[in-house]
């Protein structure tokens, strides 16, 4: 751990226009705060992390522990993508009141409605920990030995940690366990839904044009956090108020052209930037084909049921879109990797590595490394592929061998304890009801068809007609009586008789065989971290994404993703209008935003062009987690809505190249633009700090109320 401080000491970095990294905003004194401020940035490390007063931060939440959202109001308003607040449009949605095709607007916060188990935290703060957490860790220790310690420690330290009652704590790992830090966090728990676009808006293009460039899609959705009576988290009640932030951003109307600064602040998901080579080309040879055949597969029939008909379309849209949105991103992955030559250039790394390491003296200490992934990953890649085609389709795609994965759980649980008999019916049965709310059995046997072939010989569609999982009343049926009835009736289900050696197998021999093979390979890489930033320290080194608070600057930047193509940096309302085919699911437009358009009515969301811009590209490093993220201008001010990435670039979770990787945001414009003049939530507007920062220095008299103010 001292020699990990030591070296940070003494890198050396460029910092005339480096990008790229996804850094701790507790740490950006010095090195980060220069880089950011020769890319144009105004801002001090202070202004966007303080522990004693107000500060960016402080407007950034994690929403629902998988996407990015920002405060925009004095109210507590939340803005983040359409993509992530979609299960909670889909679950306030039907026939009647089909908020997915229509969109939703709350005209007064009497009519914006709760939303169940959703939730947004905020860091308070940022402390490290690494002596605390690392303490009496030795080289002679096993792996599990090491985890057992490091867990203990780390349960010890948030045990003891000062906070507030209504606080809560957390450690994480960084540098693969060569660092941790300990954060203390705010989880508000009455979340409530403010306005969302209908999908031609929200997920205009859809599959289409997701993780492509020019995009025209108004990804975002509006919520707004309410508290109770002393401004603290609260589970819903009618009588909680808005929630009055520490922090919120001001709104730019002056947007951006391609050479601004910009910040995206948000809650990166997982990124593995220092893959020895022989990784690499191991997913995007080996691993990744096999899983996007499967959900390939299993789009095919859902599509195609979604086109026929709205209520499965309406039932099977967040589902749909959580499955396609990995399936063609491991595809761009693959273009990227191949089209940068990542794998030879990262054993051309490795050879400077090995290099230095005889250089430095030591080989003896360090030279194993790269040879023993090299074994590890040849032993490796069979058993990590069966693995998670057995997730694809057992956990992903297919519903009815889902209801037979989580009943075997619950099967062994019984047999091994049947004391806990009610529990497991509880919990079975609030999964079996999960699933049913909006489940379409002819669907599920349609995707089982196109899969199963992909994982077993054994496939039996008839198993659909003799089964009673796939209607919610008789599955419950199987639960009624005491453990052994329950078991019994399990086993009797033609269903569960068919998956059931197949969920055995993965259980008792194939998750095993993996763990037992990737607990060697997670061991090294710890090591090749450590072993890197010893022999190689004038190099460029962030944590890997987490899902903690992270920082990464960049700038305004188009695009060559081939030969003789260049793509400028920003797109307009123009080419949804271009894209635009009647009755397509994908490229349909409302009538409104039609006339809007052709009556220019624009309001004061045109740029100096009279056009009102939608998105724009910056090369700022993000991954999944950043959904939602804002994009902040160099005063600190809001001009976008991260929600993408451009389909070359989804390979940046595992090498970021600053030439083809570029992220996608929503122009704040053209969300302010929608909320306005489409939806006439003008009283939304009202409610947020709009300020001219190119033509007054960021200042505005709304945004003076907005100023830091010391901690109460």
């Amino acid at each position: 751990m001292r020699l990990l401080k030591i070296l940070f000491l003494f890198v050396a970095f460029q910092v005339s226009a480096q990008q790229g990294g996804m850094w701790i905003p507790s740490l950006l004194e010095g090195m980060n705060e220069d880089e950011m401020q020769s890319l144009g940035s105004k801002l001090t490390a202070q202004d966007i992390y303080d522990v004693n007063n107000s500060s960016l931060k402080d407007a950034i939440g994690h929403f629902n522990g998988g996407c990015t959202s920002e405060v925009i109001s004095d109210q507590g308003l939340i803005l983040t993508n359409h993509h992530c607040g979609y299960s909670q449009i889909q679950s306030h949605s039907s026939l009647e009141n089909d908020y997915l095709k229509d969109g939703f607007w709350a005209m007064t916060k009497d009519e914006e409605l709760p939303n169940e188990g959703l939730f947004i935290e905020f860091i308070v703060s940022i402390h490290d920990v690494s002596d605390v957490v690392l303490k009496g860790i030795t080289d002679s220790m096993t792996e599990k030995e090491k985890q057992s310690q490091i867990s203990k420690n780390s349960n010890a330290a948030m045990k003891t940690w000062p906070r507030e009652s209504w606080q809560d704590v957390k450690t994480k790992a960084f540098y693969e366990g060569n660092q941790y830090f300990l954060f203390v966090t705010e989880r508000f728990e009455d979340i409530r839904l403010v306005g969302a676009p209908p999908t031609s808006i929200g997920k205009f293009g859809s599959d289409t044009d997701n993780w492509v460039f020019p995009r025209h899609t108004g990804d975002f959705s509006l919520f707004r956090i309410y508290a109770d009576e002393n401004n603290r988290p609260a589970k819903y009640s009618k009588d909680n108020k808005p929630y009055t932030p520490k922090h919120y951003l001001p709104v730019s109307l002056d947007g951006v052209e391609e050479g601004d600064f910009t910040m995206v602040f948000g809650f990166p998901g997982t990124t593995e930037e220092y893959l020895p080579a022989v990784a690499i080309e191991h997913i995007t040879k080996e691993f990744n084909p096999t899983n996007i055949a499967i959900r390939e597969s299993a789009l095919q029939v859902i599509d195609e049921k979604m086109k026929a008909s709205d209520e499965v379309r309406i039932k099977y849209a967040s589902k749909q879109a959580r499955i396609a949105n990995s399936w063609k991103r491991w595809i761009g992955v693959n273009l990227g990797i191949e089209k940068s030559n990542a794998v030879e250039q990262r054993r051309a790394f490795e050879a400077t590595f090995t290099k230095a390491l005889k250089e430095k003296g030591l080989e003896e200490k360090y030279g194993h490394i790269l040879p023993e992934f090299d074994k590890l990953y040849k032993d490796f890649a069979a058993i990590n592929i069966k693995r998670r085609n057995f997730i694809e389709v057992f956990l992903t795609t297919n519903e009815l061998m889902q209801m037979t994965f989580r009943a075997y759980q619950v099967e062994q649980a019984l047999i091994e304890n049947p004391a806990i008999l009610e529990r497991g019916k509880e919990v079975l049965t609030g999964q079996l009801r999960g699933i049913h709310k909006n489940y379409d059995a002819d669907l599920d046997k349609g995707v089982y068809k196109n899969v199963m072939p992909l994982y077993t010989d054994n496939v039996d569609a008839s198993i659909y007609e003799k089964t009673a999982f796939t209607n919610l009343d008789s599955a419950l049926q199987l639960l009624e009586g005491d453990a052994e009835t329950v078991i019994k009736n399990l086993n009797n289900d033609t269903a569960y008789a068919y998956a059931k050696p197949i969920i055995a197998e993965f259980f008792e021999s194939i998750n095993p065989e993996y763990e037992d093979k990737n607990t060697p390979i997670t061991a090294l890489q710890t090591q090749y971290m450590t072993a890197l930033m010893e022999a190689l320290p004038e190099e460029r080194y962030f944590p890997d994404a987490n899902s903690t608070l992270r920082v990464t600057y960049g700038q305004v930047r188009g695009y060559s993703p081939r030969d003789a193509v260049y793509y400028s940096p920003v797109s307009y309302l123009d080419g949804v209008i271009e894209k635009y085919v009647p009755g397509d699911y994908e490229f349909d437009v409302p009538q409104k935003l039609i006339e809007l358009y052709e009556s220019k009515d624009y309001g004061q969301y045109a740029d100096s062009n009279g056009k009102v811009p939608v998105c724009f590209l910056g090369t700022n490093h993000t991954t999944g987690g950043n959904s939602g993220s804002p994009a902040i201008d160099a005063h600190g001010n809001l001009v976008g809505l991260n929600f993408d990435r451009v389909w070359e670039g989804t390979m940046s979770d595992m090498n970021y190249d600053p030439e083809i990787c570029r992220n996608i945001m929503v122009d704040l414009r053209y969300v302010l633009f929608i909320i306005d003049k489409y939806a006439g939530a003008k009283h939304l507007i009202d409610e947020m700090d709009l300020v001219h920062p190119k033509a007054d220095g960021s200042k505005s008299k709304k945004k003076k109320r907005n100023k830091r103010k010391k901690r109460s």
